[in-house]
């Protein structure tokens, strides 16, 4: 079995397309490993669609299925154009909608989200007043004032309370700087779209002029989100790192 390695601003996912619409969480646990695998945050398994471009299967890195991810989304379009599943414009489904992704330079993608959701009001909890946002996945954001106020145990607890991903974000005009804690892998990761897109979210509501952002991540690369007509647009470079081939004793039984 082939498989490729992406990279969207240090989130990364192992992905590769088939005819199949199986049950993949096995798999998705033994790719993702980083030890013993081949390390991601998340698998994406690429399946046909009667009415789409294609259809994806999400799994989180302990497994777990996801309904969306908004840098899996990036790149899981640059593989499907890579490999002739799409042309440059496309649509594909996942379990949060319908995401439209466009092929812009080599290696940049632009995805339309799912329209954005406020779960609940503003609350404070843990000494931080919280967001609720659902962006495709459940995210808690809370703004602060630099970014080394962020709290893993505290994150920890938020998700664990709240079963959502938990967001810190410094918001400096028209540039957030954000660090997300993702449920899946139950740790801070280099970058999540969707946490990102949540922060978007929080920074409009408190500005709602504010409908153009640039947005770093932990890994510092830049990305960057607009509302058009009330739907949020995604856009950065994504990296295609390599492609391996999985020995048969790895994948037996589990495909």
């Amino acid at each position: 079995m082939r498989v490729a390695k992406y990279s969207a601003n240090g989130n990364d996912f192992v992905i590769f397309d088939s005819n199949d619409k199986i049950d993949r969480s096995s798999l998705a646990k033994i790719l993702c490993d980083r030890h013993n695998g081949v390390g991601a945050d998340g698998l994406i398994v690429i399946v046909p669609n009667e009415k789409y471009d294609f259809e994806w299967q999400f799994y989180n890195n302990d497994g777990s299925k996801a309904d969306m991810c908004g840098n899996g989304s990036r790149a899981c379009a640059h593989y499907a154009y890579k490999n002739g599943l799409a042309d440059k414009n496309m649509k594909f489904l996942t379990n949060a909608g319908e995401i439209e992704a466009n092929i812009f330079e080599e290696d940049v993608v632009e995805v339309r989200l799912t329209k954005p959701k406020m779960v609940s009001k503003k609350f404070s909890e843990n000494g931080y007043e919280w967001y609720f946002f659902d962006t495709g996945v459940p995210h808690l954001v809370t703004v602060v004032d630099c970014l080394e106020k962020f709290d893993v145990d505290i994150a920890k607890k938020m998700r664990e309370r709240y079963n959502a991903n938990v967001n810190f974000v410094v918001i400096q005009k028209d540039i957030l700087y954000v660090r997300t804690y993702e449920r899946g892998v139950e740790a801070e990761t280099q970058a999540c779209g969707t946490g990102m897109a949540a922060c978007f979210c929080v920074a409009n509501k408190i500005n709602n002029k504010l409908i153009d952002v640039k947005v770093f991540p932990k890994n510092k690369g830049e990305v960057f989100f607009r509302f058009v007509n009330g739907d949020i647009y995604f856009k950065g470079e994504v990296k295609h790192t390599f492609t391996a081939e999985i020995e048969k004793d790895l994948n037996e039984n589990i495909l």
